[in-house]
């Protein structure tokens, strides 16, 4: 058979990723419930090995496992729902600490600016209403979007037994869409991406926990108020590559700024923050984690940003471990092999400009030292 024009392969892999891309954001309702089911239940394996290990019967080592994910769930439901129950109770105190910054804010913006006080308070008055008339129409379609929120929860229970349960069906359907003289490779991919999901969502898991400890127990110490409730949501953020960091501290400072007059406990916030995530990015995490995937800044980024419009949150959450999932996929395909490079973080030695060896798919030397084997 004759083989198709470079021109002809790459046309094809740009319209493949662009029909993908389509795809996810079309049917993202359907898919991403699957996709996330499937991460679970890579990370819920070792508990079913071990339950069946000991001869339950199956059907029960499925629910066990989903049953602990429940708990754990309603775990946090529970623990935001003491928090917004605190936060409703010192609203008399927030809204005089916000009206004491608002006073600073406009007294400050008049002191170097034409706009008077009256003006700013006039402007405040105009985008307040504009902001309830906008909050009214998004109201409307609350009930909806709660809806599929219900709906999108109900089904990742059902997707996770099934998946478990046909785990063996699903298996020998990939090993059956491929040659025979490729299984070795497939079953290396299957085991090296099954790791590296356990991995990750395990380091996760054990980063919000030490996250939250360090950061609300610091935060804590140094009296600021809400430290809990500031440390959780900015580890849980935190799992958004990059994006998660920003939002964390805007909200930290914003939950501080809310309560207490000072602006003190605003710096000792933004400060620990930093020092916590510099230990985290540095130190704890790359020895928790151990990933042998490298995915670079770039295309995180650009994986949170494209997952956030495709799939909303659902989407920046799970885009890490879909990257790195197809870069091992892409890494051991002979086809795909530049998309592997393009995803990992391993830059050649010298610039391929000048050096045609670095142009190629062989083996090259790295700026870390390390091989390339692509």
């Amino acid at each position: 058979m004759k083989e198709l024009p470079l021109t002809v392969k790459r046309s094809i892999e740009l319209l493949g990723l662009c029909l993908c891309i389509g795809i996810f954001a079309i049917a993202s309702d359907i898919i991403m419930p699957v996709i996330m089911a499937f991460f679970i239940s890579i990370l819920l394996l070792p508990i079913y090995r071990f339950l069946r290990k000991y001869k339950f019967p199956e059907a029960l080592a499925i629910i066990l496992p989903i049953l602990l994910v429940f708990i754990f769930i309603a775990g946090i439901i529970w623990f935001f729902s003491a928090q917004i129950g605190i936060l409703v109770n010192d609203f008399p105190q927030i809204k005089s600490n916000v009206a004491k910054h608002l006073q600073s804010l406009q007294e400050w913006i008049s002191s170097f600016t034409d706009f008077s006080i009256g003006k700013q308070k006039k402007f405040i008055t105009e985008k307040s209403d504009d902001l309830l008339n906008m909050a009214g129409k998004a109201a409307s379609g609350a009930a909806v979007t709660l809806s599929s929120i219900f709906v999108f929860l109900g089904l990742i229970p059902i997707y996770i037994y099934l998946i478990l349960f046909y785990k063996d069906i699903l298996l020998r359907f990939l090993f059956m869409w491929f040659k025979v003289e490729h299984h070795p490779k497939v079953k290396e991919a299957s085991y090296e991406a099954e790791a590296i999901i356990k991995n990750y969502l395990v380091g996760l898991l054990i980063q919000i926990t030490y996250m939250t400890i360090l950061l609300g127990g610091t935060l804590t110490l140094f009296g600021i108020k809400h430290a809990l409730l500031i440390g959780v949501i900015f580890a849980i953020l935190n799992l958004i590559p990059y994006v998660g960091a920003l939002i964390g501290n805007i909200l930290g400072v914003l939950i501080t700024l809310t309560s207490s007059p000072e602006l003190g406990p605003v710096i000792t916030v933004l400060l620990v923050i930093a020092v916590v995530q510099f230990f985290d990015n540095n130190i704890l995490m790359p020895r928790i984690v151990g990933s042998k995937v490298k995915i670079n800044a770039l295309v995180s980024i650009l994986g949170v940003v494209i997952g956030g419009v495709v799939a909303g949150i659902s989407g920046m959450f799970l885009s890490m471990p879909i990257i790195a999932v197809l870069k091992v996929i892409f890494d051991r395909s002979e086809g795909f092999k530049h998309w592997g490079v393009l995803f990992g973080d391993e830059r050649p030695a010298k610039s391929p400009m000048s050096f045609a060896i670095y142009r190629k798919k062989g083996t090259v030397k790295t700026k870390s030292g390390t091989i390339d084997k692509k």
